[in-house]
Order: structure tokens, then sequence, then C-alpha cells
């Protein structure tokens, strides 16, 4: 068992101990639905003031909506969610690259089968060369999807790693 899964099953067994939040219900109780990136240095709950139970939480590279459309259709169409909080963050590696540069490790680093597989699927990692702008892009994929309910209230944020504030974008 490596340190990681020690530490799982060590955390675990403390967590659930004093664990008394087992009553909540499967749809969050807000009503809402945050949309960010998997980046480590952001903890969703503390930034975003969410409570357990409060919220769906849904994490990709980049807080891509693309990425993310088939969690939004369920947690709106399942559990009820009318509002989508989209926060982008300062320093994010979706900046640094291009679809290009992916492959290319891909390549280096698993083969040409692998790079073969990825274009079969035709992948696109969505790297983003500006910030706001993205912010902005992803905000008008949900608006123009016919998937997403006119109803449902969108916003889009950028998180700012360096000092813990979140501003709004649009």
């Amino acid at each position: 068992m490596s340190a990681i899964q020690k530490n799982v099953e060590q955390t675990s067994e403390s967590y659930s101990a004093s664990f008394t939040q087992g009553h909540l219900a499967l749809p969050p109780a807000k009503k809402y639905l945050v949309l960010t990136c998997m980046d480590a240095r952001i903890d969703p709950a503390r930034a975003f003031g969410i409570e357990l139970g409060d919220a769906h939480v849904i994490r990709n590279a980049g807080a891509s909506a693309v990425d993310a459309l088939r969690s939004i259709v369920i947690s709106e169409q399942l559990l009820g969610t009318n509002e989508i909080i989209l926060v982008k963050h300062t320093g994010c590696g979706m900046l640094t690259f291009k679809n290009e540069d992916a492959y290319g490790i891909v390549e280096k680093n698993l083969g040409e089968e692998a790079v073969a597989e990825l274009k079969a699927k035709s992948l696109d990692f969505l790297p983003f060369p500006e910030l706001e702008k993205a912010v902005e892009e992803d905000v008008a994929f949900l608006k123009g999807s016919k998937l997403v309910p006119e109803s449902v209230t969108i916003s889009g944020w950028v998180y700012e790693v360096e000092s813990g504030k979140t501003r709004r974008v649009v």
C-alpha cells in the first residue's frame, strides 16, 4: 500500500468517527453547481463558501465547460440545480501549452499508439491562451447550449491563486 493510500485509510477512520452528515439529501441543498479547475491550489469549499451538501463541485483541467457538460446536465436535469458558478484561475496550466504540445508529450512518453488513440477519440486538451476570454467563452458556450435551460443563472469568475481572492468576470 502506498503512503497516499495509507493516508486515505487513516483519514477515513478519523473522519468517519465523528461524521454526522449522513442524513443529507442527494440533490444539493442550495441548488447550484461550481465548475472549477482540478488544480491542487484551489480548495473550493473554503474559497467559495461551500458547506457539505450545499452544491455540486465539478472539477476538470481548466474548468472546461465543454468537458463538464455531461456532469452539468446530470446536475441540472436529474438533481435540480439551477445556477452555475464557473471559476477558472490565475496560473492555470492550461495557459501554458497548445494541443500540439500535449500531443507531442504524449507521443514522447507513451508512444505513437497512444497518440493514435488520442486522434481516434478526437481529443482536444482544451488549452486557452487568455484567462478572462476563456471564462467569457465558456459562459457563452453554456448560455448557448440547448442542454442548459435559459432559466439557469450562469456567471464566470477568476480565482487568484496568489491572493485567494475570487473576482467576477461575467
